[in-house]
């Protein structure tokens, strides 16, 4: 039964019990308040939370039941009707809008061609990762009963912490790491912590919309800071918002034209950094999957290098190499805000549920992670020079940027507009505008996704891409 919904009782009224819980259900069932095949609770259950005999239950169900109303079905419960009863006038629940429309044309579907922020659905290993979780979720099941760590299961910690010092150079405890839901939950945590809520926050100009939507939602105030060939220009930043409390930067792979933050950006933002009291929030976005040369180090390692009092909080998060339904990310906070972000992990923000917990230590300690990251990120440069050979002569390409290709649009072109249209093709590329805060000329681009493409059906895909920029540019 809808957790919502409050059956209230006055027993000192002239109306039975039994009648009156048969109304409240009756007019949450015909308000749509309780939908079509969804299960009451059992006569046991319902009359143990009301305080009522269950015999009382078990006449308005009955009463229910003779008015088609709901429908007993045995060891499956008594479940609401999934016809529409005669005689009656039901009001139809609101039409359901899912979040954020601009941004995700369908949950829990298959990925289309160029969609952005999916890996190879399929290159997973699906039947390692099953197996895999299975055993975490027995694992936890067998667990002791008791309030599980906020900061997220102590072995993941663990293994988190092992491999940032191997593959980003990051020297932390795991006391420093936090498990996340996911970026959103790094971010909200962030911000929750350090008491940023009415500051300012830098972002990078072009930067990703949910992160500037995330900081405003949050309570702050998302200034846009141009990037260029080095990445966030550090002085823009100082001259437009000198008093910001946080930077946002993706200092790898530029989310999302690619660049990577300058030694010499990197070095002028931390002094900026610890001049003004400030933190930087790093998103090290797709740095595991550098699909040429190494990855540069992170920016929180040159951050603890250089001694003095740390600055940077470095998020991080396994959707894009292992899946984005796992819902799960890491935060490393310096060691002088453990304790800080902990309780408030603690209070607002705890960790995702143990058994995927369990099977992403257990993925990382029994090296499929790394083997798994090294087969997609062979896979992904081979299916990006695919892309980039089948564009040729159709699209002009801007930039290639981690897993994605930037192309360029005829002035006047609605990136929008062709997106929206591609969707009915089976093709989903990302319009650029939205990642720009600030309107202005040479905006409108196409940021194609390079991970699940089909070879069979790319030339074919790109062609009719090339046939929707032109009608719609």
């Amino acid at each position: 039964m809808d957790t919502d919904l409050a059956i209230v009782l006055d027993r000192a009224a002239a109306v039975p019990l039994a009648a009156q819980i048969h109304g409240a259900l009756r007019q949450a069932i015909l308000a749509g308040q309780l939908a079509a095949g969804a299960r009451l609770p059992s006569w046991r259950d319902l009359a143990a939370q009301l305080g009522v005999a269950r015999g009382t239950v078990r006449v308005a169900y009955e009463r229910l039941m003779d008015e088609q109303l709901v429908v007993g079905l045995g060891a499956a419960g008594t479940r609401v009707a999934r016809w529409p009863v005669p005689g009656t006038a039901t009001v139809p629940p609101p039409a359901e809008t899912p979040p954020l429309p601009a941004f995700f044309h369908d949950f829990e579907a298959p990925p289309l061609a160029f969609q952005m922020g999916v890996p190879a659905q399929d290159a997973f290993p699906a039947t390692l990762w099953s197996r895999i979780l299975a055993r975490g979720a027995r694992a936890a099941a067998l667990a002791p009963v008791g309030y599980p760590d906020p900061r997220g299961h102590a072995e993941l910690r663990r293994e988190i912490t092992a491999y940032l010092a191997i593959s980003r150079g990051i020297q932390c405890t795991p006391a420093q790491v936090l498990v996340t839901n996911g970026y959103a939950g790094a971010v909200n945590l962030a911000v929750r912590a350090l008491g940023l809520e009415g500051k300012a926050a830098w972002m990078e100009e072009p930067g990703f919309p949910l992160t500037r939507m995330a900081l405003m939602l949050a309570g702050m105030a998302p200034v846009p800071v141009p990037v260029d060939a080095q990445g966030l220009d550090v002085a823009a930043g100082a001259a437009v918002a000198p008093g910001a409390a946080l930077a946002v930067v993706t200092p790898g792979q530029q989310a999302p034209l690619g660049m990577p933050l300058s030694l010499a950006r990197r070095v002028a933002l931390l002094d900026w950094a610890r001049r003004s009291g400030a933190w930087v929030l790093e998103d090290d976005y797709l740095s595991e999957l550098q699909l040429a040369g190494r990855a540069v180090p992170a920016l929180a390692a040159v951050d603890h290098a250089a001694g003095g009092e740390a600055r940077v909080l470095h998020a991080g998060t396994f959707s894009k190499t292992i899946s984005p339904a796992l819902r799960l990310g890491f935060l490393v906070v310096p060691a002088t805000l453990a304790a800080r972000f902990g309780d408030v992990a603690a209070c607002l923000a705890p960790a995702p549920a143990a058994p995927v917990q369990r099977a992403v230590a257990a993925f990382l300690a029994e090296g499929h992670y790394l083997r798994h990251l090294r087969r997609m990120k062979r896979l992904y440069a081979a299916r990006r020079a695919l892309l980039l050979q089948a564009l040729d002569g159709l699209l002009p390409v801007r930039a290639t940027a981690g897993l994605s290709v930037v192309v360029s649009l005829p002035p006047g072109a609605r990136d929008l507009d062709i997106a929206n249209q591609a969707l009915a093709f089976g093709m989903a590329p990302v319009p650029l505008s939205p990642w720009y805060a600030a309107q202005g000329a040479d905006q409108a681009g196409l940021l194609l996704g390079v991970t699940n493409l089909n070879d069979r059906r790319l030339v074919a895909d790109c062609r009719r891409l090339a046939d929707l920029v032109a009608r719609f540019g």
